[in-house]
Formats: C-alpha cells, structure tokens, sequence
C-alpha cells in the first residue's frame, strides 16, 4: 500500500470512529491517537482532509445522528435524539440546531427543509491542486526573546506592539541584524479565544535583561523541517499551511515532530507592504 493510501486510511479509520463514537469522547487528543497522529497537528491535517476543522465536523455528524432520529423515530423526544447523539442538554442540542438550520428541532421535525439539509451537510473537501516549492532542511537551534500571547487572536497585534518596544528599547534583538519569528501553539479555528497561545520571538545572543514587556528567553530546537515560502499577509497563511499537510504530506514518505510549527518573518512592516510579505513556513519532521 501505498504512503498516500495509508495516510487516506488512517483518516477513514478516523471518521468512522466519529460515527461510531458521537456520544462519546471525541477531543483532538483521542482522535489523534485514533489517527496515530502528533495532537500538535492532527487539526490541520484533518482540516485539510476533510474540509472543515474537526470540531465543526464532530457537531455536524451530532446533529445528523439527532435529525435522524427526530424524523425517522417519531416516538423518540428532543431530549433522547440530544442525548444521543451526544449533546449534554436538549438545550445545547436545540441552540445548535436552530443555528445551522434556522429552524427548532420541532419544527424542523413538522415540516423538514431538505434544501437547507443538503447544504449544511455538503462537506467542502478542498479538490483545488496546489503546486507547493517544498525544500527539507536541518534547521539548527535558535536561541530566541519570546513574547507569549495569551487570549483572542485579534488581540495579538497588541501582543506584536509590545515586543516591538521591548526589542527597540532592549537593542538586544535588532530587527536589521536578528531573524524574526512566530510560533502558534495551537489553531485559532479550533480553540477557545481564551485559550490562544502564540509566541512573538526574536534572535538573541545573550541572556534577556529583566523587562516590563515580559519577554522571557526561549529557542527553537534543531532538527529536520519542511519549509514553504508564504506571499502576502500572514492573515492568510493558512492558504499556503493546509496544502502542505493535504497534498505534500500524505505522499512524502515524512513523519511529524510533536512540535509546533513555526514562521520566520522574511519582511519588515512597514517598510514591506503586507501584501508582498514572505514568510517562510517551517513544519517539523523527524
């Protein structure tokens, strides 16, 4: 069998675990391990297989599975379709019901829409075939200043403004002389605002003097990476990071390190317009 065929396999064997599993535990970190996938990049991995991020997927089969029942049992209640098909309340179910199909369960039950059925349950797997510049190279260990974003991202240029203080007032991290770099710890599509983290980071040399900013010292490890170039604002970065785990990956023959990926910014703002940035894209491999 072939690396490709293997990698499809390993994400049917996901799906079906889904469906044979709604009411239960289906968290990134037991799908994963369904998968025999890194936790660090199964969403983006199943993201690009299947079109949508998992969590929307899992809520989508929930709420099929209910529909189902609603329709086609009708002795069953509103509260035994919720419960299994995994929602915690006939409340939770009813909110997220009425949210994809603009109706309650009840009415829906009356006089389904099967229009409207059709579309949200029509699974957008990407079919556009990207020709991606991938180079493998042995990266070796940066020691870096890191300022840790933590919350919504729409609140990180806030976090960016205050690094770039720091490295302006420290010098201990010049932009024209040290690399610049962006480590997302985990999916924006996929976790809660709250629960955001991503690292703002800079070269370093020596150890980072105490500051107010809070920039601590930190590093990227050495080791083997796939690195894609990136053009144009990093808000779409995702365009140029799913290709690689859809298309590149599954016939590589390559194997994920349990570490997040990582950005090295090529281009200065302002200096650079956004939409003519480069961003290298690294994504470590064993």
């Amino acid at each position: 069998m072939s690396v490709n065929a293997l990698y499809q396999q390993r994400f049917e064997t996901v799906l079906a675990y889904i469906e044979d599993n709604l009411e239960g535990d289906l968290s990134v970190e037991t799908l994963s391990a369904v998968a025999h996938f890194s936790a660090f990049h199964f969403h983006r991995q199943f993201s690009a297989y299947v079109g949508v991020p998992v969590a929307r997927y899992v809520q989508l089969m929930r709420l099929r599975r209910a529909a189902h029942r609603l329709l086609g049992q009708p002795e069953h209640s509103v509260l035994d379709a919720a419960l299994a098909a995994g929602f915690e309340s006939p409340e939770a179910f009813s909110r997220a019901f009425r949210r994809a199909f603009g109706h309650a369960p009840s009415a829906f039950r009356r006089r389904p829409d099967w229009q409207v059925w059709n579309t949200v349950f029509a699974i957008p797997h990407f079919s556009r075939s990207i020709t991606m510049q991938v180079r493998i190279v042995d990266f070796a260990a940066v020691r870096l200043a890191a300022l840790e974003h933590r919350g919504p991202p729409s609140q990180v240029s806030e976090s960016v403004r205050r690094f770039i203080d720091w490295r302006m007032s420290s010098g201990q991290s010049p932009v024209a002389s040290s690399r610049s770099f962006g480590i997302p710890y985990n999916h924006p599509d996929t976790t809660a605002p709250e629960d955001f983290r991503f690292a703002i980071c800079g070269e370093i040399h020596e150890a980072v003097v105490p500051n107010v900013q809070g920039v601590r010292e930190s590093s990227l490890p050495a080791g083997r990476c796939a690195v894609v170039r990136h053009v144009g604002s990093p808000d779409h970065i995702g365009e140029t990071i799913y290709p690689i785990y859809r298309d590149w990956l599954p016939g590589s023959g390559e194997e994920l390190r349990d570490h997040p990926l990582f950005f090295h910014y090529l281009s200065i703002y302002p200096q650079t317009p956004l939409e003519q940035w480069q961003t290298d894209i690294y994504v470590p491999i064993r």
